[in-house]
């Protein structure tokens, strides 16, 4: 049982949670300034991968043995290498508010691979009313650029990228609630992060990106907190915030991110934000408001109910994450609880 001292200090670890969930985008944007995007996303993972990892065997536990890697190699391709880094070879051309307001746009591709799946979630009328006011707010926001022939379609590549992002954090999450293990969460993330940064380093040689690369005190700073505060940093205050608080509560961070993203942006970067796209995150949000409460009717799950689900590194992605949401799905009463995320 929670007690009030545990609850005042979940409530502090989902404020932080706000906060450095929410800055991640500007920190991306910010170390993008002088490092390529598979770089950075590669030496972010792989730092916050190795930090984790010692943290976990500092405390004599064991990372999961090799006959999980299958799965996890997988995961870390969908959420890390699809997940975060669209995010960060969209953040190129994309505003760092704006691209946090996309990544909202994770529960209307998460609906769609359950409702494309035997056993998964099948779509109703409420949810389709969401995805179609969701997505009339990116036709918004790109239709400039489909209807003019400005010569210059980095923006719109950008959008796309956020949306191959986002189906790459759905089609994660439905893999990690189907193939749930009990292996211990911190070990699980952190091979999850080290894969994934292994990958985009991987990606980045292929890419020649090598060549591109240097460091300045300010992209340096950047990158250390995207690798320290805001990978295993906000993972501890996350997972935290969801032992001792509600699911419903803890995931309203997913629309805070994006407020504090866009403020960030606007203040300290001097990036647009137009009546535009203002119009599109209200819509984009809107439609995610119909989405959740389209799955939310029925009884809520009680804490002791949530299905065993793995952990979904962004937030981590964020950001994919991250701008994630938890998605609990029921089973028998005492069955436990484990913990999923969102960047």
């Amino acid at each position: 049982m929670t007690t009030k001292a545990q609850k005042k200090l979940a409530l502090l670890a989902w404020i932080a949670v706000c906060l450095i969930w929410g800055t991640t985008y500007l920190g991306i944007a910010v170390s993008l300034e002088s490092m390529p995007p598979a770089l950075m996303g590669g030496f972010r993972w792989t730092i916050a991968g190795l930090l984790l990892a010692g943290f976990v065997i500092a405390r004599g536990e064991r990372l999961p043995p090799p006959s999980r890697w299958g799965g996890i190699l997988l995961m870390a391709f969908l959420l890390l290498g699809l997940g975060n880094g669209g995010v960060v070879f969209a953040e190129q051309w994309v505003p760092s508010g704006l691209a946090a307001v996309m990544v909202a746009t994770s529960p209307f591709w998460m609906a769609a691979v359950e409702a494309g799946l035997r056993d998964g979630e099948k779509l109703r009328a409420r949810t389709v009313a969401g995805l179609l006011i969701g997505f009339s707010g990116i036709l918004v926001l790109v239709w400039p650029d489909l209807t003019l022939d400005t010569g210059n379609r980095r923006f719109l590549a950008g959008v796309i990228a956020l949306q191959i992002a986002s189906l790459g954090w759905a089609l994660g999450s439905a893999y990690s609630r189907r193939h749930a293990r009990n292996d211990n969460i911190l070990g699980t993330t952190a091979l999850q992060m080290l894969a994934g940064g292994l990958m985009m380093l991987a990606a980045a040689t292929a890419l020649g990106e090598w060549q591109k690369l240097f460091f300045t005190a300010r992209t340096g700073a950047a990158l250390a907190y995207l690798s320290t505060i805001g990978a295993v940093g906000g993972f501890v205050a996350y997972t935290y915030a969801l032992r001792h608080l509600s699911v419903s509560f803890v995931s309203l961070y997913a629309y805070i991110n994006p407020v504090i993203a866009v403020a960030l942006g606007v203040l300290l970067l001097n990036e647009p934000f137009d009546w535009r796209m203002a119009t599109a995150a209200a819509l984009v949000f809107a439609g995610v408001t119909v989405v959740r409460w389209g799955k939310g009717s029925g009884d809520a799950p009680t804490r002791d109910a949530l299905r065993p689900v793995s952990l979904d590194v962004a937030g981590l992605r964020n950001g994919l994450g991250p701008g994630a949401c938890v998605e609990p799905r029921t089973r028998p009463a005492g069955a436990g609880l484990h913990r999923r995320r969102a960047g």
